[in-house]
């Protein structure tokens, strides 16, 4: 049977973590770590340099925690702080951001198909055929996240990989919230776009 702990909320281990529970914190950090690091890893793209400030990311929760307000989504705060430290990391560098995707979660809508759903081959006796494809799905996705000017990378990032809310996303940015909409429908358009060819690929497969 599961641990009922791995039922528990973000928010609800963040008021036991304010309430002196270590373990509430631990579980917290083994839920997120994994996913800030690869959001950070997008946009720094250096490994070395994403696991330090995955770390500075978790010091930042525990230093900030007694500000948590529990009427807020962790997640949305979590990667605030992730995206500021990014930012405040490639000012630093002077560099621009390189982020890399394997493969986008969801699409624009709440409960869209992924991209690599939309592509998917459902017949077995072709899986060395959808390998193939993956692979090169995953390199063009990669060099395609890249191109898009940033203010449409930056809200795929946090949609696809941060899974946050549109609604969240706007305030985290500061515009309004159809303007995130239509960024992140504009990135989509552009990446369809430049994986046509591996689309009608995989459909003729089929």
């Amino acid at each position: 049977m599961a641990d009922a702990r791995e039922e528990v909320t973000d928010e609800a281990l963040m008021l036991r973590y304010q309430g002196g529970d270590r373990s509430a914190f631990a579980l917290i950090v083994r839920r997120h770590k994994t996913p800030v690091y690869n959001f950070i890893l997008r946009h720094i793209r250096v490994a070395s340099v994403a696991e330090d400030l995955t770390q500075d990311v978790f010091v930042r929760v525990v230093q900030s925690a007694s500000e948590f307000r529990h009427s807020a989504r962790f997640s949305t705060w979590v990667y605030t702080i992730a995206r500021n430290l990014c930012i405040d990391q490639l000012r630093k560098a002077q560099l621009r951001r390189h982020p890399s995707l394997d493969q986008p979660s969801q699409g624009s809508d709440e409960d869209g198909p992924t991209l690599g759903e939309r592509m998917a081959d459902d017949h077995p006796d072709r899986t060395v055929d959808r390998a193939a494809i993956g692979r090169q799905l995953s390199e063009h996705i990669q060099h395609a996240v890249e191109e898009l000017p940033e203010d449409q990378r930056e809200v795929f990032l946090l949609r696809e990989v941060g899974n946050i809310p549109f609604k969240d996303i706007a305030v985290m940015i500061g515009i309004p919230e159809n303007t995130v909409k239509s960024r992140m429908r504009y990135a989509l358009e552009r990446l369809q776009r430049a994986l046509g060819e591996y689309e009608d690929y995989a459909r003729s497969l089929k």
